[in-house]
């Protein structure tokens, strides 16, 4: 019972984070993978990667900037 309830729950905001950030880096276990195109709405992780990607930039520009300085 326990295990159904699980598959069919939709993926709070901390697993579509994880996703995000496993799947940037190529490293999406198959099984997350599957949840998120089952279970998971399109509109939460497309606005959560362009957040991760713009802090991403961000870091990495603020890193180089600090770098050459």
């Amino acid at each position: 019972m326990e295990e159904q309830d699980e598959k069919t729950q939709r993926p709070g905001p901390l697993a579509v984070i994880g996703s995000v950030v496993a799947a940037a880096f190529g490293v999406q276990s198959s099984r997350n993978r599957e949840r998120d195109f089952t279970h998971g709405r399109f509109r939460n992780y497309a606005i959560t990667a362009i957040i991760f990607v713009g802090v991403f930039i961000a870091t990495v520009f603020s890193i180089v900037k600090m770098v050459l300085s």
